[in-house]
């Protein structure tokens, strides 16, 4: 009942929003990045924020989370305004890091390992989750379907309910965000997105087995994000300059519609994960993520072939 409970809440907020942005002029105007060509409303993210936290609350207070998982996700307060008010203003990028950053470091003292080495690693991880998940926020129903994916997934991996509270809210919005978008959810959003599934990789991460499962539920997208950014640096392009490089942004350039770049991602997220499901407790998982990999670089050869990186 209580994930009924958080869909429609999270449905309803992002009408409410939806009407609140276009009232208020909080719109996202087309850019040489976009690919969409209308202004939409944005920062709709803020109702998958407040759906999720209502959950949040709720499984505190039945005792179904530990306190540190709790107050690591209090953590993203300073995160989710600076992210609302750059939806609002635009602010630099070396303020938005910096607040990430500390945001990060105020994290992992509640869910970081003992070793400074690790929590080295974990900060690098989250950091670029929280970017990249930004950076692939650019077609209709591609990132919000890409959390719902990997929270369901990760959700009867770890049974962790806080994932399944994740996934309905971003379920919740994506009808809104679905081709035609009416509504996107803004850096506030993608932000917190990226924020929480770092925080549950590094919550859930005991093992070389568990990285080698979050490797795996979220290769679509950190290997878009990795590639495309070394293959940019490789080829000296400035890396804060706006473009249209990533695998999915180049597929969209094949005249495939938004919907059917989110379906093939759904696809192929699907196809692996029913992989990694068979594989997870045995040694084949890493040979399945090897071949994973292979073949996701095989996707991008195709798109290469028909939409030169440049």
């Amino acid at each position: 009942m209580m994930y009924i409970f958080i869909f429609l809440t999270s449905l309803l907020l992002t009408l409410m929003i939806k009407k609140y942005a276009i009232h208020r002029n909080i719109l996202d105007h087309p850019n040489e990045r976009s690919s969409h060509d209308i202004a939409t409303p944005r920062a709709g993210g803020l109702a998958i924020i407040a759906s999720f936290f209502i959950g949040l609350f709720y499984l505190y207070m039945k005792d179904s989370i530990t306190d540190d998982l709790f107050f690591a996700f209090l953590c993203s307060l300073p995160l989710i305004i600076i992210s609302f008010l750059d939806d609002l203003y635009t602010l630099s990028a070396q303020i938005r890091f910096l607040v990430q950053v500390l945001t990060v470091i105020s994290t992992l003292y509640f869910v970081g390992s003992q070793s400074i080495f690790l929590n080295i690693l974990f900060a690098l991880g989250m950091l670029w989750l929280i970017n990249l998940y930004n950076f692939l926020d650019g077609i209709d129903g591609y990132a919000v379907s890409e959390v719902v994916f990997v929270s369901f997934a990760s959700y009867s991996i770890f049974q962790n309910e806080l994932l399944l509270i994740l996934g309905v809210s971003a379920l919740g919005f994506l009808p809104f965000n679905w081709q035609k978008a009416s509504i996107f959810m803004g850096d506030v959003g993608s932000t917190f997105l990226g924020f929480s599934l770092g925080v549950m990789v590094v919550y859930h991460t005991q093992t070389f087995n568990d990285i080698t499962i979050w490797l795996f539920l979220l290769a679509v997208f950190w290997v878009d994000a990795t590639w495309t950014l070394f293959r940019r640096f490789q080829s000296g392009q400035k890396l804060t300059k706006a473009h249209k490089m990533h695998f999915f942004q180049r597929a969209i350039q094949l005249e495939l519609s938004h919907k059917m770049v989110t379906l093939y991602a759904i696809f192929i997220n699907l196809v692996a994960f029913g992989v990694l499901y068979m594989s997870q407790k045995s040694s084949f998982v890493y040979l399945s993520l090897v071949l994973y990999l292979i073949v996701l670089y095989y996707i991008a050869k195709i798109i290469d072939k028909r939409v030169p990186f440049r």
